[in-house]
């Protein structure tokens, strides 16, 4: 199975992320999602599992705050401002004692991120939306096989963006 994992879009839902996420089989928004048209164009690839946040009003069409799903077996907890994977916020790692998942997708710094942390992998794709700064845009791609990520991968959405997400990869851990 082939996730597409897309976040921080801000109304702009650019070609080159369309392109990029054919042929997924089910796609993951980490909010600030910009618009329900976002959603529904996303919607004419795959399913769509998303969250809204501060631009979106902490709603956007279905997307609420938090959510969960279920995608080859794998267990996927979705938030839009995590903090840092080391340190999440108080509402998070409730969240993930309560109820634990395999992998949390998040969005809000626009910075790549994938790293596992006691067997939970935080994957944040990036901005797909307006560049920031120095920031990749970037989308990302997770390859599931009998229950679990087999492979993630980061697709950069234009050539400044390839050296930024190495330049810019895990920040969030340092």
């Amino acid at each position: 199975m082939r996730i597409g994992v897309i976040s921080d879009t801000h109304g702009l839902l650019r070609p080159e992320a369309l392109s990029a996420l054919r042929g997924v089989d089910h796609v993951l928004h980490g909010g600030d999602i910009g618009g329900e048209d976002v959603l529904s164009e996303l919607q004419e690839l795959a399913p769509v599992t998303a969250v809204a946040e501060n631009i979106d009003g902490f709603r956007c069409g279905d997307a609420g705050e938090t959510a969960r799903v279920v995608l080859g077996g794998v267990r996927f907890f979705l938030t839009h401002i995590l903090d840092r994977p080391h340190r999440p916020r108080p509402e998070v790692k409730a969240e993930l004692r309560r109820d634990p998942v395999d992998v949390v997708v998040f969005g809000h710094s626009h910075l790549p991120h994938d790293e596992l942390i006691e067997g939970v992998r935080y994957f944040n794709p990036a901005s797909a939306g307006p560049r920031r700064f120095d920031y990749p845009v970037s989308i990302g791609i997770l390859e599931v096989q009998r229950g679990r990520v087999a492979s993630s991968r980061f697709v950069a959405l234009d050539v400044r963006s390839e050296t930024a997400l190495a330049k810019r990869m895990n920040q969030l851990s340092r």
